[in-house]
C-alpha cells in the first residue's frame, strides 16, 4: 500500500492502492507514518515527496473501514489519521505533496500537513464528508482554516464542493500548479539539507514570539559558522 524510493536526496513516498484511489486503512496509515518518520533519520535527505499512484492523489479514509466502526473505534481511527498528519508536519525535512488527480477528505488533510502542496492542472480538492453526515477529522478543521482562512475553510467543509487546481492556488491551498510537481522536491534537494531543515523548524515553531526570535538568531549563527567558507567565496566574487 505504501512504496518508498530514495534518490538524490529525496525520498519518494507513494500511496499505492490505485484501485481504491489510494484510500487509506489503519495499516496504510501506520505504514505512511513509518515511511515519513524514517525519512528524517538521514541528515543528508533534503525532502520527502508524497504522491499517489494512478489517477488520484488520495481519496482519504477507506469507507469500507469507516462503515464498520463503532463509536470508540471511529475515534481511534480519527486519532490515528491525526497522528500521521502530525508526523508529516513534524518531519525533520520538508515534505512536498505532489497532487495529481483527486484529493478528497483525508487526502486533503494529509496534503495540508505537508510543507508544500504542488498540484498538476488535473488536480482537484474537496472535503465531501458533509454529504455523509461527517467531516474531515485528520486535522482538517485545524489546518484548513490556518492555511486558507476561516471563510474559505467553512465554505469548503460546509458545502463539500470541489475546487480545481487553479481555484486551489488562488485560495492558497496549493503553492504551485505545474506539470511536474516532483521537480519542486528535486529543486529543494539542490540546497543544503541542514539549512532546509532549519528553515522548516523555524517556520513551524509555535513557541512564544520572543523565544522564536532567540531560536532564529541561534540557528542563523550556527549556519553562518557552518557555511563560513562559502560565504567568503561569495563575497570575493
Amino acid at each position: 500500500m505504501i512504496r518508498t524510493h530514495d534518490a538524490d536526496g529525496v525520498r519518494v513516498v507513494t500511496l499505492d492502492r490505485p484501485d481504491r484511489r489510494n484510500a487509506l486503512t489503519p495499516e496504510g496509515l501506520d505504514a505512511l507514518e513509518a515511511a515519513v518518520t524514517d525519512a528524517g533519520t538521514d541528515p543528508d535527505r533534503a525532502a520527502v515527496y508524497l504522491r499517489g499512484a494512478g489517477s488520484a492523489f488520495c481519496a482519504g479514509a477507506d469507507l469500507d473501514v469507516v462503515a464498520d466502526l463503532d463509536r470508540e473505534a471511529a475515534e481511534a481511527f480519527a486519532e490515528r489519521g491525526q497522528r500521521v498528519a502530525d508526523a508529516i508536519e513534524a518531519a525533520d525535512c520538508p515534505v512536498v505533496a505532489g497532487v495529481d488527480g483527486a484529493a478528497r477528505g483525508g487526502g486533503v488533510e494529509l496534503a495540508l500537513a505537508c510543507d508544500l502542496r504542488v498540484a498538476t492542472p488535473a488536480a482537484s480538492f474537496a472535503e465531501p464528508g458533509v454529504r455523509l453526515g461527517l467531516f474531515g477529522a485528520w486535522g482538517g478543521t485545524v489546518r484548513l482554516p490556518r492555511i486558507v482562512g476561516e471563510g474559505e475553510a467553512l465554505d469548503l467543509m460546509l458545502s463539500g464542493r470541489t475546487v480545481d487546481a487553479e481555484q486551489a492556488h488562488r485560495m492558497g491551498l496549493v503553492s504551485r500548479v505545474t506539470d511536474e510537481p516532483r521537480a519542486v522536491a528535486d529543486e529543494l534537494a539542490t540546497h543544503d539539507s541542514t539549512t532546509l531543515r532549519e528553515i522548516k523548524a523555524r517556520m513551524r515553531d509555535r513557541s512564544p514570539e520572543d523565544e522564536q526570535a532567540r531560536r532564529e538568531a541561534r540557528a542563523f549563527a550556527a549556519l553562518v559558522e557552518r557555511h563560513a567558507a562559502d560565504i567568503r567565496d561569495e563575497r570575493a566574487e
